[in-house]
């Protein structure tokens, strides 16, 4: 079992917290599916790549697709269709339980989401981020609230029944009522899913430059824990488990394709910046536009690899299962990395981890809906020096 990513870089504009490499595209999709010159070779070396590497993952089975971006809506069907018959033709694809595609809701016509739907894609990742207007302004979407439901609307209509949606918290311009607001606009779309990320400073993002200019406040660090109260709240009382730390689903509509990357499942990313594991390395593609299309054109299937030491396994197996409501299973990590280092795991948990913020109970430790806003400082003042 392993999964596959796609990068699709481009975006009509850049939202000011974003840190992904994107590229700004602001041509509309045309009905002849005519791009502009750098959006078709993008194409023609992502389908060059995925061939490039097929003998990689000739002994994987992959059982989850995902289009990511940037903006992957602002590709047309024939484009879509184009890369997933590539990646069928050179991948090893079994029955695919998931195929999810990230999209924005100013692109989700009815007609593109039966479209979508006919290529085999069953799940939508929808970049709704607010139904405020004033916040959507702050943020830089070029959506309005009715598009997000509008969005949501036709994707049912064309028979989606997997519909996620991202929102976005701590954000000094929304106050705590708002937030209540939105969530229960959230709630009234009847969807199984929905992911929920609070706004962070991001290197080299729009906002991050704004705030080192002084041009905007600093984010209120306590506005966000209040607001990922409020989350938690909302989740519990409607019925969505909070399976990791920004992910809630109603009953089996966790999100397989993500779950992996938390799991250790090997997965194969194809396109600028994307990411590979397969068991025991990590690879990466070239950072930009410009590298990545030498590489692929020169045959170079990775800018760069690093196999991970027995330190980076444990260090990353901490990281990724403590963010998830199953926590670590002690019997796995036992069989992973050995007595020592679990004992050593539960010594760190019993000596220097607030008990408000975990629960174990012999056979795993798990963080607390408090403790899961730690998860990150928790897991890192547990982690192995070489």
């Amino acid at each position: 079992m392993a999964g596959i990513y796609v990068h699709i870089p481009f975006c009509k504009s850049r939202c000011v917290y974003c840190a992904f490499y994107s590229v700004v595209c602001r041509r509309e999709k045309s009905s002849d599916g005519h791009r502009d010159e750098l959006m078709g070779r993008y194409i023609s070396v992502l389908t060059k790549e995925i061939q490039l590497k097929k003998d990689i993952y000739r002994n994987f089975e992959f059982n989850t697709i995902y289009f990511g971006g940037g903006t992957p809506s602002l590709l047309n069907v024939s484009e879509l269709e184009f890369v997933i018959n590539t990646i069928k033709e050179n991948c090893k694809v079994g029955r695919v339980s998931e195929f999810t595609i990230e999209a924005n809701p100013e692109q989700l016509s009815f007609d593109y989401c039966r479209q979508l739907k006919h290529l085999g894609v069953n799940r939508l990742s929808i970049g709704v981020q607010s139904f405020d207007g004033d916040t959507l302004k702050f943020l830089g979407r070029r959506h309005s609230p009715e598009d997000a439901f509008k969005a949501v609307d036709n994707a049912k209509k064309a028979g989606f029944e997997n519909i996620s949606i991202d929102l976005i918290y701590g954000i000094n311009e929304r106050s705590d009522s708002i937030w209540k607001e939105e969530l229960e606009n959230a709630r009234q779309l009847e969807m199984n899913h929905f992911s929920a990320y609070a706004l962070t400073l991001e290197e080299n993002s729009i906002l991050y430059k704004r705030v080192k200019a002084n041009r905007h406040e600093a984010l209120d660090e306590g506005l966000a824990k209040r607001q990922y109260d409020i989350l938690a709240g909302f989740s519990a009382k409607n019925g969505f488990l909070h399976y990791e730390v920004s992910n809630f689903a109603k009953g089996g509509y966790e999100s397989r394709h993500n779950s992996s990357y938390w799991f250790g499942v090997p997965y194969a990313g194809f396109g600028v910046a994307a990411h590979s594991f397969d068991g025991r390395m990590r690879m990466w593609n070239a950072p930009n536009m410009n590298d990545y299309f030498t590489d692929i054109e020169n045959g170079r299937r990775f800018s760069g690899q690093e196999k991970l030491s027995e330190y980076d396994k444990f260090n990353e197996y901490v990281l990724l299962r403590l963010r998830t409501a199953k926590g670590i299973n002690l019997f796995e990590a036992t069989e992973l990395f050995g007595a020592k280092k679990v004992e050593y795991l539960q010594t760190c948990f019993r000596e220097g981890v607030d008990r408000r913020h975990f629960e174990a109970d012999g056979s795993s430790i798990r963080l607390t809906q408090e403790g899961l806003w730690f998860a990150d400082g928790i897991a890192s003042a547990i982690f192995l020096t070489e």
